[in-house]
C-alpha cells in the first residue's frame, strides 16, 4: 500500500515546488503535480491532503552531540535562567529541591553563559556554588561546552587542589594560587572522569529522549559526537547502544557518528575492528574521525592569530599540538577515514590545514570529504585553500544569534571582516552544511535557517556581514541535501526524489513566503522517517 501526499507546496530540493509525492515501503517513489501523482493511486492506497502546508525533506543537523543532548534533558535548564548569576544559582536550588540526586549522583545544569550575567561581569566561582550546597558535588557547564564550574565538594572528589597542574590543552582557574572552581577545556576531563557513568541502558535512555525532541524540531538525521562525554565508556558500547535501539525500532532519528578520539593508538585499534567511515546501515553507520582542535570564542579559547580585544594577553590554545593533530589525521586518512575537525580560531584552523594537506599528499584521496566543524574565524588564504582542498564545512548559523554580540568585540576587524564566511565558501563551490551544535544551542533548525538567512540575532542585533547571507533555498539546502552530502548519504537522503528515503517535514508555512524576521516561527506539524509518523504538533 502506498501513501500519497497531495494539495502541499513541497520543495523537493530544487525549485519550483511541486504539490505532491508519493511514498511506498519507506521511500519515495514519485513527485510532481496533483495530477501526475493522483493517477497513480491504486486501490488500498491511502491519499493525505496537505491542505497547502510546506513540505521538506526531514532535517539533518549535521554537527550536534545526541547523548549529551540527553543529559542535558534532565540537567538544571541554566539556558532558560542565564540572566544573572542570581539567577542560575536560584535555578540550581529549585533543580536541587525538585530533583535531589541519589546518593553518590552529581548535580549538574547546563547552559549558562556570563556575557548574559546583568548583575556581574564574571563566571561562577566555587564558592559561588557552594551557597547552593557543600555537601552535594556541583558542575555546571557554559552554553559552549568549552568550561565549567564546579563547587568545592565536587573539586575535591576530583583530587584538584592547589598543586594539581594545569593539563596540554587546558586551564584550571585561579585565585590567589587556589582553583576557583573555574575549568576550560581539557582541565574539565580531570573533573567530569570523577563522575558517576551510566551504564548502556542509561545511555539507551539518554538517546531515547534526544530523538523524541530532535523530532519535535523536524529533525530526521543527526551526525553527532558522542564518545567525548563519557570517555570511560568503550567506543563500542555507546555503538552497540545505537544499533540495538535500531533493530528495535526504537530509534526515530537516524545516527552518523563522529568518533571522536585524542590518542593515535586507541584511534588504530578501533579502525583495525573495522570501524571505518561509512560502516553500518541506515539507521546507525559509522561516520569520521571528530577532533576537537581548540575551544570557543565566548570563553576566550578558541586558538586566534591575534589577541582578543579585550584580553591582549590571551590568543587561546590548541587541545593537539601540531604533530598529535597531522599523526591523528594522517592514522584516518590512510585507512580510508573522514575526518571533521572542530577549528574556530583561525590559528587552530592552521594547524588543521596543515595536517589534511601533508596527510592528503602522502596518500592522495579523491573523494575523502575531509571537513573543518564551526569554521568561523577565518582569513581570506584559508578560506582559498578549503576551496583547494576540496574540503567540506560543517556551519553552525545559529551560532550568530548569540556572536553577532561578541565577534567584534572579541578579535580584530581585519580578522571579523572574513570570517563565518561560509557564502563566500559555498560561492566558491565548498559545500556547507548545517547544525546547531547542540547542546550548546538547541537543535532548532528554522532559527538556524532565519540566521543564515538574515545574518541578525534574534533580538535583532546585526545584521553581521549580510553580503554573506544565505538565500532561503541555499539555507534549506544546508539542513538537508548538503548535511547527506557530509555523510556520504546524498545518493538516498535529503531530497523528495524517486528511490530516496521518506523522511520529510511538515511545516506550518512556506518559508519561501515568509517574511526573513519571521522564519523562526514557522512550527513543525509532523515528522516522518521512513514514512512513519515520528511526531504530531
Amino acid at each position: 500500500m502506498a501513501e500519497i501526499y497531495y494539495n502541499g507546496k513541497v520543495f523537493t530540493g530544487t525549485l519550483p515546488l511541486v504539490s505532491a509525492f508519493r511514498v511506498e515501503c519507506g521511500r519515495f517513489t514519485a513527485a510532481g503535480t496533483d495530477e501526475e501523482i493522483l493517477k497513480t493511486a491504486a486501490e488500498g492506497d491511502r491519499k493525505t491532503d496537505l491542505g497547502g502546508r510546506f513540505v521538506c525533506a526531514g532535517f539533518n543537523d549535521s554537527h550536534m552531540h545526541l547523548v549529551n543532548f540527553g543529559q542535558t534533558l534532565s540537567a538544571a535548564p541554566l539556558a532558560e535562567h542565564t540572566g544573572s548569576l542570581a539567577e542560575v544559582l536560584g535555578c540550581m536550588r529549585e533543580h536541587l529541591r525538585l530533583h535531589p540526586p541519589a546518593e553518590g549522583q552529581w548535580l549538574t545544569g547546563r547552559g549558562w553563559n556570563q556575557d548574559y550575567f546583568a548583575d556581574v561581569n564574571r563566571m561562577p566561582s566555587r564558592h559561588d556554588l557552594d551557597s547552593v550546597s557543600a555537601e552535594i558535588p556541583i558542575v555546571i557547564t557554559r552554553a559552549c561546552g568549552h568550561c565549567c564550574a564546579a563547587n568545592t565538594k565536587a573539586l575535591e572528589l576530583a583530587g584538584i587542589g592547589e598543586n594539581t597542574p594545569s593539563p596540554a590543552g587546558g586551564s584550571i582557574g585561579r585565585e590567589n594560587g587556589v582553583p576557583d572552581g573555574r575549568l576550560f577545556d581539557n582541565a574539565m576531563d580531570l573533573l567530569l572522569d570523577k563522575m558517576p557513568l551510566p551504564d548502556k541502558d542509561g545511555l539507551k535512555r539518554m538517546i531515547l529522549l534526544a530523538c523524541r525532541k530532535l523530532n519535535e524540531y523536524g529533525i530526521t538525521s543527526s551526525q553527532t559526537d558522542d564518545y567525548c562525554v563519557f570517555r570511560e565508556i568503550p567506543p563500542e558500547i555507546f555503538n552497540e547502544a545505537y544499533r540495538e535501539l535500531a533493530e528495535a525500532g526504537e530509534l526515530t532519528v537516524r545516527v552518523s557518528e563522529q568518533c571522536n578520539f585524542t590518542d593515535e593508538d586507541a584511534l588504530r585499534a578501533f579502525i583495525a575492528e573495522g570501524n571505518i567511515t561509512g560502516r553500518g546501515s541506515e539507521m546507525f553507520r559509522i561516520g569520521p574521525l571528530k577532533l576537537l582542535g581548540d575551544g570557543a570564542l565566548g570563553s576566550r579559547t578558541a586558538h586566534l592569530s591575534k589577541p582578543y580585544r579585550d584580553d591582549p594577553e590571551n590568543f587561546g590554545f590548541s587541545l593537539f599540538s601540531a604533530e598529535q593533530m597531522k599523526n591523528l589525521v594522517a592514522a584516518a586518512n590512510e585507512n580510508g577515514m573522514q575526518t571533521a575537525i572542530h577549528a574556530i580560531g583561525d590559528a587552530c584552523l592552521d594547524r588543521v590545514l596543515d595536517a589534511i594537506e601533508e596527510a592528503l599528499n602522502k596518500k592522495p584521496r579523491r573523494d575523502h570529504r575531509h571537513g573543518i566543524v564551526h569554521c568561523q574565524i577565518t582569513r581570506a588564504d584559508q578560506l582559498e585553500r578549503i576551496e583547494r582542498l576540496g574540503l567540506h564545512v560543517y556551519a553552525q548559523s545559529i551560532f550568530l544569534d548569540y556572536d553577532n554580540h561578541i565577534v567584534e568585540k572579541l578579535v580584530e576587524p581585519e580578522l571579523a571582516a572574513t570570517s563565518y564566511n561560509w557564502k563566500t565558501l559555498t560561492d566558491r563551490g565548498v559545500t556547507v552544511s548545517n547544525g546547531s551544535d547542540c547542546p550548546v544551542e538547541l537543535p532548532d533548525v528554522m532559527k538556524g535557517i532565519e540566521c543564515a538567512v538574515t545574518r541578525r540575532s534574534m533580538d535583532g542585533t546585526g545584521p553581521y556581514l549580510p553580503e554573506q547571507a544565505f538565500t532561503v533555498e541555499e539555507a534549506l539546502l544546508s539542513f538537508t541535501v548538503n548535511g547527506a552530502k557530509a555523510s556520504f548519504e546524498e545518493d538516498f537522503k535529503g531530497r523528495i526524489a524517486p528511490g530516496y528515503l521518506a523522511d520529510f517535514v511538515i511545516l506550518s508555512e512556506n518559508p519561501f513566503e515568509t517574511a526573513p524576521e519571521k522564519l523562526h516561527s514557522i512550527g513543525v506539524v509532523g515528522t516522518f522517517l521512513g514514512g512513519k509518523e515520528v511526531y504530531r504538533k
